[in-house]
């Protein structure tokens, strides 16, 4: 009976969630001003096109080409942004046998593991040298501005430098690259990203561009700019029910198709209840050290976010690809003893709720997790934009 009221909770809930959300799905999103032509390398679902094209954040362009690796990754992008124009390829076989359209700008995150504090070891990995295909496309398309997206530890790393000799021996001028905190855009999410900016100097007045980066919008709890705070985890997820179920509910729209549970084990469901609001793994360790994993027990010192909750105040902490594992991070549910919904963790990307992800639990999870967030992607996209319409006044001028 107690699950009969739990799925009938659910189901008035979706009512009138639907009710309030209505008419807009994103493959209606179609009375925007769409002007400049954008190509999207290393794609995923599509989070930078989103805000790009999209015009709740941005909406000044139109995707007219993209590609990546990952099939799931690139049937999401084609439901939501249609399939004439994606490809699920491997960019430089696809580089070596196709033409490149024209374009006004070229974004993309080309793979980032060779860079991340993550994977420190990985030297020669092949990965790193994915921006060569990346600023073969640039040249190619004989766009006047790109957009590289990436871990802040590519600015550090030698790669770097060789993308920035590229760049400018390509006639490229960059403006200084910067790590920007998703948070101070608007983003409920301590995100941080390096963002590198190129400008085709045959194509402006370089003396008249903007400065960057863009200005924040929002700023952290202390901090003496006149802002609003940061935005926190209980604005996106708070309104979501109990999830019910432990898959995908493909009969529903969203939210409630993403926003479903997982099977724990008993010992975890102890090790969850051990872990007080605002908590982590020495909590666990104080407060259930027989039910602590031996390894952690025997290691004093360590990361502080690991099996960790959420604060309802605050941004989340980074949404990576197993966010659904609270081993991995601080990814339990601030006050409900669970990890977060796969729909908790795209709000807290700032995925809309009508965006549609393809593929399996672990697919979409990974399609959220390296995704880039739409509202700081339209964040760039203004700036951008500023920057595009300046070439167009100099061109009238002249």
């Amino acid at each position: 009976m107690g699950q009969e009221l739990e799925e009938v909770h659910v189901w008035i809930y979706s009512i009138f969630y639907y009710l309030a959300k209505l008419p807009t799905r994103p493959k209606e999103r179609h009375n925007m001003k769409n002007t400049y032509k954008l190509i999207d390398l290393f794609c995923g679902a599509g989070g930078m096109s989103l805000g790009f094209t999209d015009s709740r954040y941005c909406g000044e362009f139109t995707s007219i080409f993209a590609i990546d690796n990952d099939k799931s990754a690139i049937e999401t992008y084609k439901k939501n942004f249609g399939s004439s124009h994606s490809q699920n390829a491997n960019i430089e076989e696809w580089l070596n046998n196709n033409q490149i359209p024209s374009a006004d700008i070229v974004v993309g995150g080309p793979p980032c593991q060779g860079f991340s504090l993550l994977n420190r070891n990985r030297i020669g990995d092949s990965r790193r040298e994915l921006w060569e295909p990346f600023m073969d496309i640039v040249v190619a398309s004989n766009a006047s501005v790109f957009v590289m997206e990436n871990v802040p530890g590519l600015l550090k790393s030698c790669e770097f430098e060789d993308i920035c000799k590229r760049a400018v021996d390509e006639g490229f001028y960059l403006l200084e690259p910067a790590v920007l905190n998703t948070a101070d855009y608007g983003v409920p999410q301590t995100r941080k990203r390096a963002i590198t900016i190129g400008i085709k100097i045959s194509h402006f007045d370089i003396s008249s561009l903007p400065s960057f980066p863009p200005k924040p919008t929002h700023q952290a709890p202390g901090s003496n700019a006149n802002r609003p705070l940061w935005r926190t985890v209980k604005e996106f997820i708070k309104d979501l029910p109990i999830p019910v179920g432990t898959e995908i509910r493909k009969d529903e729209i969203g939210p409630l198709n993403l926003h479903f549970g997982r099977k724990p084990t008993e010992v975890s469901k102890q090790r969850y209840r051990a872990v007080p609001l605002g908590g982590n793994r020495f909590d666990l360790q104080k407060n259930r050290p027989d039910i602590t994993p031996k390894c952690w027990l025997n290691k004093k010192s360590g990361g502080t976010d690991l099996f960790g909750r959420l604060w309802w105040d605050r941004p989340s902490v980074t949404i990576r690809t197993e966010f659904f594992k609270p081993e991995k991070g601080r990814y339990l549910h601030p006050e409900e003893h669970r990890p977060i919904t796969h729909r908790e963790a795209a709000r807290l990307m700032s995925f809309p709720d009508n965006f549609e992800f393809c593929g399996t639990k672990i697919d979409i999870a990974r399609q959220i997790g390296n995704a880039v967030p739409p509202i700081f992607a339209g964040h760039i996209a203004n700036f951008v934009s500023q920057i595009l319409e300046l070439r167009h006044r100099d061109m009238r001028a002249a």
